[in-house]
C-alpha cells in the first residue's frame, strides 16, 4: 500500500522574495511548510548572501519549473573594488587587497566587454555538480576540480552609481550566468579586485515584480487564518499564479477535447497547423485553452506530449 502524502494537493507558483542570509532550499522549506504544500521545488537557486525573486512551484507546477530554469534573468548587483574574496562575495574570506585606481571611462569600458555572449567558467562556490557532489562542497574542503566554461549571454548591463570604490549595475543575462564571476572578471580586468556585497534578483522571465510577497507576508496571513478559524488556503492560495505561467514564453497549440484524450495518456497528434520540427510547445484545450501541458512537434509533424498535467481525461 503507497504512503499517503503529507499536505495539501495545490498547483501553481508563488513569487517568494527571498531573504538574504538563507539558502534558497531552506527558503523552499518554509514556503512548504506555511501553504501546507505535498509537493514543492524552487527554480534556480539564489546565493544565502542575495535577494529577491525566487519562484516556487507547487504541484503540478514543479513539472514544468526548468522552463523557468532555462528562462532569462534581472538582476541588481553592487561590487566592491580592491577587494577579491575566495568566493566572489562578502561571505567569503578576502584573499587579496589592491589599490583602486579607475576612473568611470576605464569602468564602463571593461563593463561593455561582457555585453553578448561569451564564454563563463563557472565559479568553484557554485551549486553545479562534478563526479556526482556540488562544486562548493569541494571548495569547502580546499579542493579545487576542473570545470568546463559554458556559453552565457549578457543581453544588458547597465552602470548605475560609482562611487567610494562602489559599482552598482543592473544586469539582463541568460540562464546559468554566475554574478559574483562577472564581478570578480571585471576586478581582474581593472587590476583591482572586486566582489559581490549586495545582489538582488529582479525579475524571471516575465514575472511581474508586483506580485512577489514576503516570507513574513505569508506568515502573517497563517497567523490570521489561525485566528480567524479558517483553512490558510483561503487566505494564501489567492497569491498563486497559475501553473501554465511556467511556460508562458512557449508557442502554444490548441488542440481539441478529443484529441486531449491522447494527449494525455501519451500519444502523439495530428495538430493542423504547427510550429517547425523541435519547437517545444505549450498544450492547450478547446475554446477555454485550458493548459494540460507541453509538448514537441516531432519529425513527422505530429504533436507529441513531453510533460502533461495529471487529469481526469487520461483515466
Amino acid at each position: 500500500m503507497a504512503r499517503r502524502r503529507k499536505g495539501r494537493p495545490i498547483d501553481g507558483v508563488i513569487l517568494l522574495d527571498k531573504p538574504t542570509g538563507i539558502s534558497s532550499n531552506d527558503t523552499l522549506q518554509k514556503v512548504k511548510r506555511i501553504f501546507f504544500a505535498q509537493k514543492a521545488g524552487h527554480t534556480g537557486a539564489l546565493d544565502p548572501l542575495a535577494t529577491g525573486m525566487l519562484p516556487i512551484c507547487f504541484g503540478e507546477a514543479t513539472k514544468f519549473s526548468q522552463f523557468l530554469l532555462d528562462s532569462d534573468k534581472r538582476y541588481r548587483v553592487i561590487a566592491k573594488l580592491g577587494e577579491r574574496t575566495d568566493t566572489s562575495d562578502s561571505d567569503g574570506e578576502v584573499v587579496q587587497t589592491r589599490e583602486v585606481k579607475v576612473d568611470r571611462g576605464q569602468l564602463e569600458r571593461c563593463i561593455a566587454k561582457f555585453r553578448g555572449t561569451t564564454d563563463q567558467i563557472p565559479s568553484m562556490y557554485s551549486a553545479l555538480k562534478y563526479q556526482g557532489r556540488k562544486l562548493y562542497e569541494y571548495a569547502r574542503e580546499g579542493i579545487e576540480v576542473p570545470r568546463e566554461s559554458r556559453k552565457i549571454t549578457v543581453y544588458s548591463v547597465d552602470l548605475l552609481r560609482f562611487s567610494d570604490n562602489e559599482v552598482e549595475m543592473e544586469l539582463h543575462v541568460s540562464k546559468g550566468t554566475y554574478i559574483r564571476t562577472i564581478v570578480d572578471d571585471l576586478g581582474e580586468m581593472l587590476g583591482c579586485g572586486a566582489h559581490v556585497t549586495y545582489l538582488r534578483r529582479t525579475g524571471v522571465a516575465k514575472y511581474p515584480m508586483e506580485r512577489i510577497v514576503t516570507l513574513e507576508q505569508l506568515q502573517a496571513l497563517l497567523d490570521q487564518a489561525k485566528e480567524q478559524d479558517i483553512s490558510p488556503g483561503d487566505l494564501l492560495d489567492p497569491l498563486l499564479l497559475p501553473t501554465d505561467t511556467a511556460v508562458q514564453d512557449l508557442p502554444e497549440v490548441n488542440i481539441t477535447p478529443a484529441l486531449a484524450v491522447y494527449i494525455l495518456n501519451g500519444n502523439p497528434v495530428q495538430a493542423g497547423t504547427v510550429p517547425a520540427e523541435g519547437t517545444i510547445v505549450r498544450i492547450t484545450v478547446g475554446e477555454a485553452r485550458e493548459f494540460v501541458g507541453v509538448g514537441v512537434i516531432d519529425a513527422d509533424g505530429m504533436l507529441a506530449p513531453k510533460r502533461v498535467m495529471a487529469n481526469q481525461q487520461a483515466e
